[in-house]
């Protein structure tokens, strides 16, 4: 008998016939013993239907209200799971992120989980219920509703997961697994078996939108195995765990990622004096706003430029920031460039195989690739390009890294 916690996203629970599917599946695993904690995330299209709703009658409506209008929509599947697992005979129990004691702090729409009371999670499938748990959402120290974010119950899995010391969490989607990059981009995309919870934290940072960053952090942080499945089809899937043991034997390159929620600020002719750097991004960061790849160029005459990336949908807040201040820093003048987007190759292999960045910047120049920005760390090479050149640059990358072969093995560096 095995401790599992499964979560099942929005395309998975889309509708009523699906709902049914997955209320077959989880009759399947309650039948070989297993205790089942379910997670689920809101239908299909509803929170955006609510957060249209709210729209629609204010521009620029009360966090907390917000929280509270779009935590229904996990609300509505996990009652509907719940019933659908009654009409089969299996006891179920539904129970909200304040039922359950997930405690957050009081950061409205992108809550952090603080901490989990797994007493009464343990009470009732001591009793033999098999619980499905509302995702995306928690209660602060002041008993109000607040929400983890887009993506959160990915989240929300993995940290009832980590609570519960749970055998596997299994991410159930409407992919079969983790590919070696989108198989919409490049036809010869692979499914890996599995993959080091560092190669996943950066892919997923990088733009695979397989599972939410901060999952993939929560699962690294307390050792809580991984799984991503398919709603739709059976399969393996693909492990996400710590096993590093064939490291040196392992492809030097597991994956290449990308996003395109990506724009460029660049501030020109700043004067080079120590803090330079605080004084552009401090107000930025105090917005709330994440700062990605940053770049400075030193000049003649004590003069540098200074260039950082921020998320799409951050660039006209941090725009009206910089354009706050930019004269006080003694700048000769600022530009932002929206039309740009980020490549990156991820694998812990690189650890042990020198070259992998002459062979990028080598495959990328023959196909014509510009780059503007590059940034690395220990397991991953970024670079910033043309955003109309973005799927030129992966279907190039992931040939030139042998990635659309069969895994052997070999030394793809």
């Amino acid at each position: 008998m095995a401790l599992i916690v499964q979560k099942y996203g929005g395309t998975s629970v889309g509708s009523v016939e699906r709902i049914e599917a997955v209320a077959d599946r989880i009759a399947k695993n309650h039948a070989t013993g297993d205790q089942l904690i379910v997670v689920v995330s809101a239908m299909s299209g509803e929170t955006n239907r609510l957060l249209g709703l709210a729209s629609d009658l204010t521009p620029d409506p009360s966090p907390r209200e917000l929280d509270v209008l779009v935590s229904t929509g996990e609300q509505v599947s996990m009652a509907l799971l719940s019933m659908a697992l009654h009409e089969r005979g299996i006891p179920a129990l539904s129970l909200k992120g304040s039922q359950v004691a997930i405690r957050t702090d009081s950061f409205h729409n992108k809550a952090r989980i603080q901490s989990i009371d797994d007493r009464r999670l343990r009470s009732e499938l001591a009793a033999g219920k098999v619980v499905v748990v509302a995702g995306f959402q928690g209660v602060d120290e002041n008993g109000e509703t607040t929400t983890l974010g887009r993506g959160g119950s990915d989240t929300s899995a993995v940290a009832l997961a980590a609570a519960i010391k749970a055998d596997e969490c299994q991410i159930y989607t409407d992919v079969d697994g983790v590919y070696t990059t989108d198989p919409r981009v490049v036809d010869g995309a692979r499914r890996l078996e599995s993959i080091t919870f560092e190669e996943m934290l950066e892919m997923a940072s990088m733009g695979s939108k397989v599972l939410q960053l901060r999952s993939v952090e929560f699962a690294g942080k307390y050792s809580v195995p991984l799984r991503v499945l398919s709603s739709f089809k059976e399969g393996p899937g693909t492990l996400i765990s710590m096993d590093e043991d064939n490291v040196m034997e392992a492809p030097t390159i597991a994956g290449i990622a990308f996003n395109r929620d990506e724009a460029k600020l660049t501030v020109i002719g700043v004067p080079d004096t120590p803090g330079v750097a605080y004084q552009i991004l401090g107000p930025i960061g105090e917005a709330n706003i994440e700062v990605d790849v940053i770049l400075q160029n030193v000049g003649d005459e004590g003069k540098t430029d200074f260039t950082f990336t921020v998320a799409r949908n951050d660039l006209e807040k941090a725009e009206r920031i910089l354009d706050s201040y930019v004269d006080d820093l003694g700048a000769m003048e600022w530009r932002s460039d929206s039309k740009i987007a980020k490549v990156s190759v991820v694998g812990v292999g690189m650890r042990s195989h020198a070259g992998v960045a002459a062979n990028m910047f080598k495959a990328l120049a023959e196909v014509g690739v510009n780059i503007q920005m590059i940034s690395t760390s220990e397991i991953k090479i970024s670079v910033i390009i043309e955003e109309k050149f973005l799927e030129l640059a992966v279907r190039t990358l992931h040939s030139a890294f042998g990635l659309d072969q069969e895994e052997t093995g070999e030394d793809n560096s």
